[in-house]
């Protein structure tokens, strides 16, 4: 940390670019406010009451000065203006690398709940590995929140019945602060946490610990062991099956997840997290065509955590999530 808390330490891929555009606006504010205040003084003071100043020359009208206060301001705005949403772009666009870690975020009053990939959980604490890309799904419990890493410069909102990821490389090994930056209720200050950027080899003994803790005989579930199981548990086969073959009044899931899906209302749409999350909830609005309306909602009966563990599984089919 810094010995004096001025500006965050950078530790994200993100940090420097986003400190570096901040450090500009400061400095364009700076530059705007001199040019207007300065002139204000030595005008109030030069034509204040009583002074001698001739007051007789007055232009109501300077075509050079008005294109001028039009054209500079309009040049210097413009590329910060284009280099600000590429930023924003690069930063909330999903990044999709074959080595990123996948973690869930599930925001609650008032704590913040993470899964990793291998089935670890923690809650308002977060381990990632240095120098690997890290995309976060994150949905909400209850009402929005706001997932905040000062040291990475990213935040991003957490909203209930809706999935918004967040990626982001640690480049700097630590221990920094994570807030909900959404006001989201009574103990909203209390809802912080901590991120622990760890070299990958330290990441992996923590991974180990974490699965088998102290004392256990067996490891804790994956993501996609636990999809795998309730899947089962929920009576999912029964009318779903996981491979090409088998009986042809079942919807198939095997290489579903990622393609475009012909619904029975005629829309066509992707089948991504979010299709899968309304499948489950509300399927008479994800209806495949030529299929009967029967599947039941299993809205309280699945909780936010149970949803995502179907859907590691369910990505697992078409050749994702791996875990």
């Amino acid at each position: 940390m810094n010995p004096i808390p001025v500006w965050p330490d950078q530790a994200s891929n993100f940090a420097q670019e986003v400190d570096l555009l901040y450090i500009l606006l400061i400095g364009i504010s700076a530059f705007f406010s001199l040019i207007v205040f300065v002139p204000i003084i030595i005008m109030v003071s030069k034509y204040r009451m009583g002074t001698k100043a001739n007051r007789k020359l007055v232009h109501h009208h300077n075509l050079k000065l008005e294109l001028a206060w039009t054209l500079i301001p309009m040049m210097m705005g413009v590329p910060v203006f284009l280099w600000a949403a590429k930023l924003f772009v690069d930063m909330y666009q999903p990044m999709e690398a074959k080595n990123a870690l996948e973690i869930s975020v599930i925001g609650k009053q008032w704590m913040w709940q993470l899964q990793h990939p291998t089935g670890q959980r923690e809650n308002n604490e977060l381990h990632v590995p240095l120098g690997r890309v890290v995309k976060l799904t994150m949905i909400s419990q209850d009402v929005i929140h706001s997932f905040y890493v000062p040291a990475f410069r990213i935040k991003k909102d957490v909203i209930p019945g809706s999935y918004h990821s967040q990626w982001f490389i640690p480049t700097k090994e630590g221990k920094y602060h994570l807030f909900c930056a959404e006001y989201c209720g009574t103990d909203h200050s209390k809802m912080i946490g901590t991120v622990f950027v760890m070299k990958p080899e330290d990441y992996e003994k923590w991974l180990k610990n974490e699965q088998w803790g102290i004392g256990n005989l067996r490891r804790a579930e994956t993501m996609k062991e636990a999809g795998e199981r309730l899947f089962t548990e929920l009576g999912c086969n029964s009318c779903h099956t996981v491979s090409g073959g088998g009986r042809t009044d079942k919807v198939p899931l095997a290489g579903v997840f990622g393609t475009e899906r012909l619904l029975s209302d005629g829309r066509r749409v992707l089948a991504d997290e979010e299709y899968v999350r309304t499948s489950i909830y509300e399927p008479d609005q994800m209806r495949v065509a030529g299929h009967n309306p029967i599947m039941p909602s299993f809205k309280g009966r699945v909780d936010e955590q149970q949803v995502l563990e179907l859907i590691t599984y369910i990505k697992s089919l078409s050749g994702g999530s791996k875990q």
